[in-house]
């Protein structure tokens, strides 16, 4: 008997939390094609654990079935959508949460907020997009100052000396996210190291450790999660604090301070933040540089738009809406990767896809890595290709799934706005290389990200 536990990486805690404890109802029938139950209980457990993972589990689903299929976790009726036009029947625009907060406050067992009202659920939002986007604003030099501070460092190695990119640009992520979300308390090493450690145990754990079943079997390390996450959560009680008492430069807890939240809601959307920012903005970057150190000609042209708009001068926050072509190589790189390759909505009434209806109650899968590398609307799929941005089509799709407009993740947002700032200080000084013989295989799970360090060398601009 499989534990149901083991799949909380993949929406599956949401899925329980969301469905099962609160529609404890018998299953319903559909006539939506798809797997039968494998198991009388457990449903398709055992071939998504078979498959590796949910991601590649829904890859083959779709490859059977079609764009609009089922399966069954436990006894609950699960239905994936596997395409854009599917997607664009059923995303309400109008929505109030965001599907990966709502994903990973479930995982680390957050309630608060879940019982709200859609006004209360407006405001939330609100506030948290906007401390985000104002903490961007307020500290846009203090990223500045990281950014050119790693990539002096990289100027400053021998030619071709190889660079591990997953290493140094978590490093990145880590002191850019947690000085804009906590201020100053991380500008020193030790603080941001011991963040790390615990951050990293926490992601760990959600990420993969519900997923191979290994933390329900060991006791230690449940005990060592439980302990990461009460001195995380200590940490930032303390920080909020610490700032309400005596604020400084403006940062993300300044602006929850500011606001009607209660002081365990300003901590569990830092948590949140910082969980979330610090993956999704280290994985981004990683995956940009990557492809970028395959295509010579991407890197010319991005570089031949740096020049174009910003000249000689530093990046500033109301220059980069200019960098249309930054903005294509970042989308790209986001489909490319599948960076966030699962999102889900409860269906709250009953619904209809194509001829199918969705019976109310039921989990609706949106499976965005298989989206991203759907033949029948990116052409090439799997190719690198900034230029298909070009076409309007082409944005409007990618604005459905959530990657771009006004329905982006705020952590992505934020992530491109990290990301730009790079790349604009990098490719006007340095050419990146492909490291011969790397091959790059890719952990989908809640931010696809590469299963070993990724390795990339380095050149000047004026280098062939």
């Amino acid at each position: 008997m499989l534990d149901f536990a083991i799949f909380a990486v993949t929406f599956i805690v949401f899925l329980v939390g969301a469905v099962v404890y609160l529609y404890p109802s018998s299953r319903r029938s559909s006539d939506i094609p798809g797997l039968n139950p494998t198991d009388e209980k457990d449903g398709n457990l055992p071939d998504i654990v078979n498959k590796g993972g949910l991601h590649e589990f829904l890859v083959a689903l779709h490859e059977e079935f079609g764009s609009v299929a089922s399966f069954w976790f436990g006894q609950r009726l699960v239905v994936s959508l596997g395409s854009v036009n599917q997607l664009r029947q059923h995303i309400n625009p109008n929505r109030t949460t965001d599907s990966f907060e709502t994903m990973l406050k479930s995982l680390l067992g957050y309630q608060s907020g879940t019982g709200e009202g859609v006004n209360e659920a407006i405001i939330r939002k609100k506030v948290y997009d906007n401390a985000i986007n104002e903490t961007l604003k307020k500290n846009f030099s203090l990223v500045l100052k990281l950014v050119e501070e790693l990539v002096g460092k990289w100027v400053s190695f021998p030619e071709a000396q190889h660079i591990p990119l997953c290493s140094h640009l978590l490093g990145l992520s880590m002191k850019t996210v947690t000085q804009l979300a906590l201020g100053e308390h991380f500008s020193e090493d030790a603080k941001v190291i011991s963040f790390h450690k615990n951050h990293d145990v926490i992601w760990s754990e959600i990420g993969k450790g519900y997923l191979d079943g290994t933390q329900e079997k060991s006791s230690s390390r449940k005990t060592h999660y439980a302990r990461a996450l009460s001195e995380m959560e200590s940490v930032l009680l303390s920080v909020a604090k610490e700032r309400k008492a005596n604020p400084k430069q403006l940062v993300f807890v300044d602006m929850l301070l500011k606001s009607s939240l209660k002081e365990r809601q300003i901590m569990e959307d830092c948590m949140v933040f910082t969980l979330a920012g610090c993956v999704i903005t280290a994985n981004l970057c990683i995956w940009v540089l990557h492809f970028l150190s395959t295509s010579k000609e991407v890197q010319d042209k991005l570089y031949e738009e740096m020049e174009d708009v910003l000249g000689s001068d530093p990046i500033s926050l109301n220059k980069i809406p200019q960098l249309k072509y930054c903005q294509q190589v970042l989308n790209e790189t986001v489909r490319t990767a599948k960076l966030t390759p699962i999102a889900a909505r409860l269906q709250e009434l009953d619904g209809k896809v194509d001829q199918h209806v969705i019976p109310k109650e039921t989990l609706v899968i949106y499976a965005l890595g298989v989206v991203l590398q759907d033949s029948n609307t990116w052409s090439a799929a799997s190719r690198f290709d900034p230029d298909r941005f070009e076409d309007d089509s082409t944005r409007k799709s990618f604005s459905l799934l959530g990657f771009s407009g006004n329905q982006t993740c705020p952590e992505l947002r934020f992530a491109y706005t990290i990301a730009t700032v790079l790349l604009s200080t990098l490719v006007r000084q340095l050419r990146l290389h492909r490291l011969e013989g790397q091959i790059l295989e890719v952990k989908s799970e809640l931010v696809s990200a590469p299963k070993d360090e990724t390795w990339i060398t380095l050149s000047g601009r004026s280098s062939k």
